[in-house]
């Protein structure tokens, strides 16, 4: 089922997610309707907390880093087959020199910005069977991870940008809690006060 997606301004984008047990109940359906939201929406990941769940949990898909705009391999092809669940994921270790990279969030349509990050990072996480790993993830997966990451901390990319970037969207941030977007998938928007 495909979920709304919640938009900027919806505080529970700004809450620290919980952590969950095994048995959580609706896990696996929940997990399966984020796959198919992200998809909806032309996403590569998708935190809980973007579909209303203050949980710490996302999946990601970052196969479309794997070609180029022509179909063609690219470097990452390696992100052809890099899809997964991560429950309960915490970043251990950040290292290298921050790199800037476009992003954008399914919850902010339509502004994409160069966000700063480490290219490699050290996450600890479950698997959807809850399975412990710790494994290392590097340039276009490691950023994937950082930005899914942060939701789960209550941080959204536009909080990364320098200040005067920032005070330049401000208005468009507003317009988009205000439900004035032209998002091409379902969104859901907190009542404005």
């Amino acid at each position: 089922m495909i979920l709304p997606i919640r938009a900027y301004g919806d505080p529970i984008l700004k809450k620290v997610a919980a952590d969950i047990e095994p048995g959580h109940p609706g896990l696996k359906q929940l997990i399966a309707d984020m796959y198919e939201t992200m998809y909806a929406a032309s996403g590569v990941g998708l935190a809980a907390p973007q579909v209303g769940e203050s949980i710490r949990l996302f999946v990601v898909d970052c196969s479309p880093f794997a070609e180029d705009e022509d179909g063609n391999p690219t470097e990452d092809a390696h992100l052809k087959d890099f899809k997964k669940v991560f429950i309960n994921p915490y970043i251990v270790e950040e290292e290298g020199e921050e790199w800037a990279f476009e992003e954008g969030c399914l919850s902010i349509p339509g502004i994409r910005e160069d966000v700063e990050r480490q290219p490699k990072i050290v996450m600890q996480y479950m698997d959807e069977d809850f399975k412990e790993h710790e494994e290392t993830f590097e340039g276009y997966a490691a950023r994937v991870l950082q930005h899914e990451h942060d939701h789960l901390d209550g941080i959204l990319f536009t909080e990364l940008l320098p200040p005067l970037r920032k005070r330049m969207l401000k208005g468009k941030l507003r317009d988009i809690s205000h439900g004035k977007t032209d998002a091409k998938y379902k969104m859901r928007f907190a009542p404005v006060k």
